[in-house]
């Protein structure tokens, strides 16, 4: 009897954990169609939008019991507990339940708020645990999120060649909901175009991903001749679908990238030469923009700035008016201001803000505390995938992940779920995985002459 009871038990927590996979793996390769398709089903089913929208937060509820179960059967629970990462995450999302008692902004905008905030650190310690306990399933994770950016990339090209700009307003995109497509400040000339994304800005930023996985797969993997042939493809479709979003912050975040890919694969001797080679070029570039800041190429293009199309607030005036009033807010508001007081949940109560900067939103969200754990929390990973750059997935995700702190600067990028669910599900894989040893080559020994 005791036999087939334990018998029973070993298959239910098999069947709970190919279950939990299951259901990260959907997430994982849901979220590039998540836009639309949620889009769409809200039109057919105007009544459920809030549960439509909120698939991803209700099985990541599931997956989150049926972790603890594996753990706890597995006995990994003190194991995980006792990782910084893990306890980092713990502190990060109580700081929130903390602040949701503190300030009561309404049971909506909290709830909003808190599943904004949180939703991709949640994925983060799902697919962290779920890889430290089966490390055997790392390639299928990477493989699905890769057939995830052909879907992102691929309707992009399209976009850019064959679809008509509205073709996105066919399955529900509208200004009611989410513009099927944007321009630069009000300059039709200028068509910015969103994939599956939610907007042109979050497309840019996962560009900017899939540029740093692209950069670290060539110079760390010795590629044949057919591999180059396909690297190259890959990297102009990417390229096309960045300059296709006009994003400024991804374009600078793009080349940040690149760089730091490049000094993380040279000799420490060349670091030095090509970093003051990059700053002198930026210099250069700089210098170029303000003697041609009137062309308009220039204006459209990079400042985004052209009175004649009509915009009364150019997208400029608009960013540094935001940052003002961040850091204003930030400054008198050490507690912050709750969970749901700005950017898309607060707009579901009486004070709505918006704040184009992600630390500052975190900040008024958490206050100088929550900052301070999540710029912890984020530096912490940036560690660990720096000491395990041997990695190709590691190399490209910690390069790609100073170009998104950079936009971070100018937009709130992790508020995007695609974006930030990607970027910390490869970030988990990555660093979930034990550090490679290079070691170094023997010296020889020196012959004495007898």
């Amino acid at each position: 009897m005791a036999l087939v009871v334990r018998y029973t038990v070993c298959m239910m927590l098999l069947l709970f954990e190919r279950i939990l996979l299951g259901i990260l793996l959907v997430i994982a390769g849901g979220m590039v169609i998540h836009t639309p398709l949620t889009l769409w089903l809200g039109t057919q089913w105007p009544g459920g939008e809030l549960f439509i929208k909120a698939w991803k937060e209700l099985l990541m509820g599931v997956a989150l019991v049926l972790l603890i179960v594996s753990s706890v059967q597995r006995n990994m629970v003190n194991r995980l507990l006792s990782d910084r990462l893990m306890q980092l995450c713990l502190v990060f999302a109580g700081l929130h339940f903390v602040m949701i008692a503190v300030f009561q902004n309404g049971l909506q905008t909290a709830g909003a708020g808190l599943l904004i905030d949180l939703r991709f650190i949640l994925y983060f310690v799902l697919v962290y645990g779920f890889i430290t306990l089966f490390p055997q399933f790392r390639r299928l994770f990477i493989w699905v999120l890769a057939g995830g950016a052909v879907v992102v990339i691929g309707f992009a090209l399209l976009q850019i060649l064959v679809l008509p700009r509205d073709f996105l307003a066919t399955i529900g995109y509208s200004k009611a909901t989410i513009a099927p497509y944007l321009t630069v400040d009000e300059n039709p000339a200028f068509v910015r175009i969103n994939s599956t994304l939610r907007g042109p800005n979050p497309l840019g930023a996962y560009a900017v991903i899939m540029i740093g996985l692209l950069a670290a797969l060539s110079v760390r993997w010795k590629l044949q001749q057919r591999s180059w042939w396909l690297a190259g493809a890959a990297a102009v479709a990417v390229g096309m679908t960045l300059g296709a979003t006009y994003s400024r912050s991804s374009l600078i975040a793009a080349v940040a990238t690149l760089a730091v890919v490049v000094i993380a694969v040279v000799a420490s001797k060349t670091r030095k030469q090509i970093v003051i080679g990059l700053a002198i070029a930026a210099v250069l570039i700089a210098g170029v923009l303000y003697v041609l800041r009137d062309s308009y190429v220039v204006s459209n293009v990079i400042l985004h700035n052209n009175p004649a199309t009509g915009a009364n607030i150019d997208s400029n005036t608009g960013h540094v008016d935001s940052l003002a009033d961040g850091v204003m807010r930030m400054l008198r508001q050490p507690l912050g201001a709750g969970v749901g007081s700005t950017g898309s949940a607060s707009l579901l109560g009486d004070k709505p803000i918006v704040i184009e900067n992600h630390y500052l939103l975190v900040a008024h969200e958490v206050g100088w505390l929550g900052l301070a754990v999540f710029g912890w929390l984020f530096v912490e990973i940036m560690i660990r995938l720096w000491r395990r750059r041997q990695s190709a997935l590691a190399l490209g995700v910690f390069g790609s992940g100073v170009g998104l702190a950079i936009i971070g600067l100018l937009l709130p990028v992790w508020t995007d779920d695609t974006v930030s669910i990607v970027w910390w599900g490869l970030a988990a894989v990555a660093v979930a995985a034990p550090v490679a040893v290079v070691k170094a080559p023997k010296k020889a020994k020196k012959k004495h002459a007898a």
